[in-house]
């Protein structure tokens, strides 16, 4: 499904296909399918009918727009899903028809389609992932020699390795995929839990007919049903969050090494990126740009999940009614900013001699703490920092030596230990 014009900012092809109406119509049938195959397997219902179920709850010739007419009135689409289902049925095995949604509630429809969703995303994210840490690593040491301004509140400051930048983006990302893997694996729960989170109507089968659930789907089984308990999933989308953030964190940096007065980085361009509809000499930092205004979205989506998080005993009233749209927009703005940064990290232009003019533009001034430290030594701290202050002052330069090279601490070392790091 092409990714429609008014999200066409927002969200990528292949996360707009997950949850496309079709994908998220299939989830739900797929819940009822397994359902009515666990019972079956568990002696709850007829084989027959488990098998009659199983061929009938496919998307295809589902009347849809029925299907979303009859959900805002009932408040969710489990609940038209179920008598669409069961009338189909019904025409085609009708002594299978009574055995549909056996035993389930409406929430328990809802809540494992979305975990399915959720789970057919995660492979897209990882794979990008890994081939951003891929593009990052190969940046990073191919340019563990290419030095460059340090910058501390937008200012110059002593020298760093571009090597160091990117290994520093590496491990950000590294470091945030490992949340998100994490939640990922957490919230692959499946939700079975009847009228009031009793399985009741299931008599002394209802944890049997969970397992098996959880089996036919490829998801754990939990202690419990969770359905006013969304903390997996917040845990999740809060990860995410950050992931993005990382990512967005990176795609300003590269944004603001690409202005004119920098020329430093450029993003890949041609094939329509990153041109003005004005102005035919810009190249503007479009993926970066995108990626950027997905961290942004993001907060506020997440914000509006914890706010839900606070439902009423036994099944919200609001709060668990509110989680679509939040989780789907987390998710595609993560998968979005991903998609850009791989373009981006794959497809650098890097300019080190730039680097090196822009550094030696600053006339030494950089070095400044350089020299303070060389005479703290014989004078003390605070009487060295007034004596380079005022040198800069009278000539626009520290004294002592200027080689960038020789001014670089630990960044090779921290290079490698951030690409080699388990943290």
């Amino acid at each position: 499904m092409p990714t429609r014009l008014i999200e066409c900012l927002a969200a990528s092809e292949p996360l707009s296909e997950v949850f496309s109406d079709a994908s998220v119509l299939q989830a739900m049938l797929d819940f009822e399918a397994a359902l009515a195959r666990a019972e079956a397997a568990c002696g709850v219902i007829p084989q027959q009918a488990a098998t009659a179920i199983t061929r009938l709850a496919t998307h295809d010739g589902f009347p849809l727009d029925e299907l979303t007419q009859q959900a805002l009135r009932a408040g969710t689409p489990a609940i038209p899903l179920v008598r669409l289902l069961t009338a189909r049925v019904r025409a085609e095995a009708p002594e299978a028809a009574g055995f549909v949604h056996w035993g389930a509630t409406s929430q328990d429809v809802a809540d494992t389609a979305l975990v399915l969703l959720l789970r057919q995303c995660r492979p897209i994210l990882a794979h990008d992932h890994e081939r951003l840490l891929a593009a990052l690593s190969k940046l990073s040491t191919e340019h563990a020699g290419t030095v460059m301004l340090g910058r501390t509140l937008l200012q110059p400051a002593p020298p760093v390795t571009f090597g160091l930048k990117c290994a520093s983006w590496h491990a950000a990302a590294r470091r945030s995929w490992k949340r998100v893997e994490s939640g990922f694996s957490e919230a692959s729960c499946v939700q079975l839990g009847g009228a009031a989170g009793t399985l009741a109507s299931l008599g002394d089968r209802g944890i049997d007919v969970g397992e098996a659930l959880a089996a036919e789907l490829g998801l754990r089984y939990p202690d419990a049903p969770w359905h006013t308990h969304r903390d997996r999933l917040a845990a999740l989308l809060a990860a995410l969050s950050i992931y993005t953030a990382s990512l967005a964190k990176m795609a300003l940096d590269i944004a603001l090494l690409m202005q004119f007065e920098a020329a430093e980085a450029a993003e890949p361009g041609g094939s329509g990126r990153g041109g003005s509809s004005t102005m035919p000499h810009k190249r503007n930092p479009t993926a970066c740009m995108l990626a950027i205004a997905a961290a942004k979205r993001t907060p506020g989506l997440l914000s509006n999940f914890l706010n839900g998080m606070l439902q009423e005993h036994e099944r919200a009233v609001g709060g668990w009614q509110a989680e679509w749209p939040s989780v789907e927009g987390i998710v595609k703005a993560t998968g979005l900013a991903l998609e850009c940064m791989v373009e981006v990290a794959e497809g650098l232009t890097v300019d080190p001699a730039r680097m090196r003019a822009n550094l030696e533009a600053t006339s030494g001034a950089i070095f400044a703490e350089r020299a303070m430290m060389t005479l703290a030594a014989s004078i003390g701290r605070e009487q060295a920092h007034q004596a380079v202050e005022e040198a800069l002052r009278q000539t626009g330069s520290p004294p002592g030596p200027r080689d960038p090279e020789g001014y670089l601490g630990s960044a090779e070392a921290f290079r490698k230990r951030l690409l080699q790091g388990e943290d």
